[in-house]
This record gives C-alpha cells, sequence and structure tokens, in this order.
C-alpha cells in the first residue's frame, strides 16, 4: 500500500482510499481529501512533518500520521510519484 506521506515532492497522486475511524477520517474528507481526489504534494518539513500538499485548487498542510493514513496510487505522466 503506498501512502501520501510516501509520496516525493512534485510528485501528482490519486486518493484510493482512507484508513481510519470516527472522527479522524471525517476531518480529512472535510478538507476535501475524498477517494479519486488528485493530491500534489508540494513540501515536506525537513522532519517529514507536516506535509504541505495542494488539494482541490487550495494550499493543505497534514500531519504525517494523517498523511499515512491515506492510500494513494500514482497518475500517468506524473514521473517518480514515491521517495
Amino acid at each position: 500500500m503506498n501512502t501520501l506521506r510516501q509520496a516525493g515532492i512534485g510528485s501528482t497522486v490519486k486518493v484510493v482510499k482512507l484508513h481510519g475511524e470516527g472522527a479522524v477520517k471525517r476531518r480529512i474528507m472535510d478538507m476535501g481529501i475524498t477517494k479519486g481526489v488528485e493530491v500534489t504534494v508540494r513540501k515536506v518539513a525537513p522532519l517529514g512533518d507536516p506535509v504541505e500538499v495542494t488539494v482541490r485548487g487550495y494550499e493543505l498542510s497534514l500531519r504525517k500520521a494523517d498523511a499515512e493514513s491515506i492510500e494513494v496510487e500514482p497518475l500517468a505522466g506524473s514521473g517518480h510519484p514515491y521517495a
């Protein structure tokens, strides 16, 4: 399983599934990250937390733990998607 946490800087990936339960999953969905949406990784902090992404036209920062709960797949032609 590839997660958003593993995606490399500059890569664009597609959300396959959200793992987790209850409030955590709901909060991620409320931020606009749902199945099928494209997410571009913009920046990763030196220690890996947080991860800055672009989703649905806006910038969003996610905690490492949240990024690890988002299963993704690479988009065709987006270069090397995983670091």
